[in-house]
């Protein structure tokens, strides 16, 4: 059912990787580009964008504060409705709901809206080892499923391929799924639309049970909302007799006016758009319309460790519109595959940390260094989550879980070394003296203001001027100038 992120190297290593493909880097900056336009265009029409955001955070950071009570209160208008909910503490839990209903229905197949919660738990990797194909129905995922990728994107998984890719994975791997592409398909998006249309139906057809996220869970009615762009998650939520849905407790919302504020928000902040093309909303059971069996798995996997962390807890006002991903300098560059997760991008890079705790996993752990720290990504947050704040906050806690480590890094190595010269005066003095000795020596390439510049020393200096240059200190110190009368009228002179 396709590969996992289980065993990715740490992101430095990825990222080296990702760096080398051309192509890769080629359809990202396209792909990112167009979709910052079209943001931009469609945020710029709202004169209150700012306050709006504003008011999303403060109804997100409410719903936290209080989550406990609006779970329960979700609870209770899910049951009232006729819908089975079930509390899953990690993915295994949650997998094994799903399985179970599938299995009591005598199902070997089911079809999937979008979901990230259901990427993020291996659920078709589960649904796999148990006898039951799990098949994607947006086309972006679809994409990733047959040509047994991973995705790499929030809001288009599968960004790093090109049409010319497209066409070849739905020419040579849509038979072994289902309904084979056409012999004469091309590369023409409609054509490739049309393709996965046709093959879709079919999947849609026979299939009795489907799978799902959601967007969003409004406490005061029960209701579950899913938006998407292409109509296939609607086929998924109306045809099937069975639903299950596995959502993030971080979902859910008070009220349907809390839900209106935060429906103006995704569309233009994700797709450009005013609004999104299918918004689909259900609630419960509703007989003789739709699924008749609804089952809801509210999923923590690590929320409530991340809900723990009062300063980092606003990663969870996250409505995944993907806006950090198109507007950072790293991403563009490494594509998603890098973070080792279906989280990727600067919000991946502290929601990964925040859901599977630091000091245990080194792929982990380099997040949150995954990131210039640019502010880019902060400025764009429809939610105003605070991601560069929030990504130092958690190196932080990466250097913290491994203060207590045997063998010290070489990065800790160079700050006791810093920490021992700059704690006595004397060793000062001597560093900046070795320092000026150092500064009279002109070589490499110059620097703006005309000092200059060492453009390559000896390991471990390697590792800094590998890839960038390192100023030259200034032939003297402050502490040498203000001893020869610097500080005085005749010194300045």
């Amino acid at each position: 059912m396709g590969r996992t992120f289980v065993g990715m190297p740490p992101f430095p290593v990825a990222a080296r990787t990702a760096l080398a493909d051309s192509q890769l880097r080629r359809n990202l900056a396209h792909a990112t580009g167009t979709i910052r336009g079209k943001r931009a265009g469609a945020v710029a029409e709202l004169e209150d964008w700012e306050d709006l955001g504003a008011q999303a955070a403060a109804v997100k950071d409410r719903t936290l504060a209080h989550l406990d009570e609006h779970l329960v209160a979700l609870e209770e208008a899910l049951s009232a409705r006729g819908a089975t909910v079930h509390w899953a503490r990690d993915a295994a839990d949650a997998c094994a709901v799903v399985a179970d209903v599938a299995r009591r229905h005598g199902i070997d197949e089911v079809v999937k809206v979008k979901s990230m919660a259901t990427q993020e738990i291996g659920l078709n990797e589960a649904l796999a080892e148990q006898g039951i194909a799990a098949w994607e129905t947006d086309l972006a995922e679809l994409i990733v499923q047959l040509g047994d990728d991973l995705p790499s994107h929030i809001l288009v998984p599968a960004i790093h391929r090109n049409r010319a890719e497209i066409r070849d994975i739905f020419r040579t791997r849509m038979a072994a799924a289902g309904r084979p592409a056409p012999d004469d398909l091309t590369d023409d998006p409609a054509a490739l639309a049309a393709a996965a249309r046709l093959h879709l139906r079919e999947k849609f057809l026979s299939a009795r049970m489907a799978v799902s996220g959601a967007n969003f869970a409004v406490a005061e009615t029960g209701t579950l909302v899913v938006v998407e762009s292409e109509g296939n998650g609607r086929m998924c939520l109306t045809l099937p007799d069975v639903l299950v849905s596995v959502v993030g407790i971080e979902k859910v919302v008070p009220t349907w006016r809390d839900l209106d504020l935060f429906l103006r928000l995704l569309p233009r902040s994700s797709t450009g758009e005013r609004m999104n093309p299918y918004t689909s909303m259900w609630t419960g059971v509703t007989p003789g319309d739709g699924p008749q069996e609804v089952h809801v798995v509210l999923l923590d996997n690590g929320r409530t460790r991340a809900l723990a962390d009062e300063y980092a807890r606003q990663a969870l006002r996250c409505i995944r519109c993907s806006a950090c991903l198109n507007v950072c300098p790293v991403y563009e560059r490494v594509g998603g595959h890098a973070y080792g997760s279906v989280y990727p991008g600067p919000i991946g890079a502290i929601i990964n940390p925040l859901l599977r705790g630091v000091g245990q996993d080194p792929q982990v752990d380099a997040l949150p260094y995954a990131s210039t720290l640019c502010g880019a990504c902060g400025d764009v947050c429809p939610v105003a989550i605070d991601i560069p704040g929030v990504l130092v906050h958690l190196r932080t806690a990466v250097v913290d879980a491994h203060r207590s480590d045997t063998r010290p890094t070489a990065e800790a190595l160079a700050v006791r070394a810093a920490a021992w010269t700059l704690g006595d005066a004397r060793r000062l003095a001597l560093a900046e003296k070795a320092a000026g000795g150092a500064g009279r020596v002109r070589r490499g390439r110059g620097m703006p203001g005309g000092r200059g510049a060492v453009s390559w020393l000896p390991f471990a200096g390697s590792r800094w001027t590998g890839a960038r240059d390192l100023p030259l200190p200034p032939r003297e110190s402050f502490r040498a100038w203000w001893r020869r009368g610097g500080g005085t009228e005749e010194g300045r002179r």
